[in-house]
């Protein structure tokens, strides 16, 4: 009714619906999408390669010392630390994509892949807290390279750590109508994740903390 006259108004039909009829809830279309099963199988697979790996790891360092010392000794620690540094980088790596996107089983093996290689290491280099004493009475002169692989994982878990924070803080800190809100983009944000990563490796690297080793 507009000024005492009645007017017709033209009305767009609702197009046919795409989606057929069903009788299940919202809820039930998202479990069925969700593969539980596929997810325990790989919590499963990353457990074992979290696990296995270190031990398979630690019982050659314990069993096979100078077959294993013979084998990377002629490896420079430079050349032990940047190999244990790039599979740990790969890990991490792997998750962050997987995090990004789930739906693609390339990031889980990328993922699980990077966590063997990264657990292989860490456990003949007998990788914890105070590792410099355990690697001397394991390795004698040629701890340097096992320490250099220790150093290297630390160094990208350390990189990972850091870049954490900024991450956080820059979404807390940057309004969202922001142009610098483009750096917490997927794109610009792995940029700045391998950033930190490199920086982490040429510290260690060239900071004189292979010397110390």
């Amino acid at each position: 009714m507009v000024r005492g006259k009645v007017e017709h108004v033209d009305v767009s039909k609702h197009p046919e619906p795409t989606i057929p009829d069903s009788d299940l809830s919202l809820a039930d279309i998202e479990r069925s999408k969700s593969h539980p099963v596929q997810w325990a199988v790989f919590a499963i697979l990353l457990l074992l390669a979290i696990i296995v790996p270190y031990g398979i790891g630690r019982d050659i360092a314990v069993r096979n010392t100078s077959d294993l010392v013979a084998a990377v000794s002629k490896l420079s620690v430079q050349g032990v630390m940047f190999i244990s540094w790039l599979v740990t980088v790969l890990a991490f790596t792997g998750l962050g994509m997987l995090i990004v996107d789930t739906r693609r089983w390339l990031w889980r093996v990328v993922f699980v892949l990077g966590v063997i290689a990264e657990q292989f290491i860490a456990g003949m280099c007998l990788l914890r807290f105070n590792f410099w004493y355990s690697t001397y009475v394991m390795y004698g002169s040629d701890a340097p390279l096992a320490n250099a692989a220790n150093l290297g994982i630390m160094a990208a878990g350390a990189a990972v750590a850091v870049y954490a924070l900024v991450f956080v803080g820059l979404l807390v800190a940057i309004r969202k109508d922001s142009p610098l809100n483009a750096l917490t983009h997927s794109w610009a944000s792995l940029t700045m994740f391998f950033v930190i990563e490199v920086a982490a490796l040429c510290i260690v690297m060239f900071g004189g903390l292979l010397e110390a080793v």
